[in-house]
């Protein structure tokens, strides 16, 4: 079996190097994320390259223990960053090894597939991740049948424009890999589509 963290890095690694190379007004671009920018995206991220546990804990206090809150939050404040900081965060070695409580390789690779993709597809880029990488988080979001992100479903047919892949029976959602885990994340693709809530 593969080991799914060592695919966190080129993650990580492509997405700086997309962003490196792009025009300054990138960064200000619209992200899949509602309301965020590129530079949110990155901003939190990369908060595990950033922020110790202790400051980690002191951030989720002052959100009242309320994660959104404190994303929002950080995003906020970090997204002002410069590029160079944005840049180092996502090639940082802690950031390539981190792994959510809990959620081991599994949970840092869907963060760094799904949120690469945040900016990839809003800006109609292809993938940064490996496709072996897209591929077993399309696998992780349907093995639990949409439960992460509350997507229902039922009589949902999912096909892989992109070649090779399939899932489920019904009415067909055709689109690219990293397209399919967008809408998997209960995101809203640039041409309006997504899929019913639970």
């Amino acid at each position: 079996m593969t080991d799914l963290q060592s695919w966190v890095a080129p993650t990580f690694d492509g997405l700086a190097d997309l962003l490196g190379s792009a025009p300054d007004q990138t960064w200000d671009a619209p992200s899949l994320c509602a309301g965020w920018q590129v530079r949110h995206v990155v901003a939190h991220v990369t908060m595990p390259a950033r922020l110790t546990p202790e400051q980690f804990g002191a951030e989720m206090a002052a959100a009242r223990g309320d994660f959104g809150v404190l994303s929002d939050t950080v995003a906020a404040r970090d997204g002002s960053l410069t590029v160079a900081d944005h840049l180092a965060a996502l090639r940082s070695p802690v950031l390539h090894a981190w792994q959510p409580p809990g959620g081991g390789a599994v949970g840092a690779l869907t963060h760094a597939v799904i949120h690469s993709l945040d900016v990839t597809v809003a800006l109609d880029r292809p993938p940064v991740a490996p496709a072996e990488a897209v591929t077993a988080v399309l696998d992780q979001l349907t093995g639990a049948r949409g439960a992460w992100f509350g997507i229902d479903l039922t009589g949902v047919r999912l096909e892989a424009a992109d070649g090779g892949w399939s899932w489920g029976e019904g009415d067909v959602v055709r689109a690219d890999r990293g397209q399919l885990v967008a809408l998997l994340s209960g995101r809203t693709l640039p041409d309006g589509r997504d899929l019913p809530r639970g």
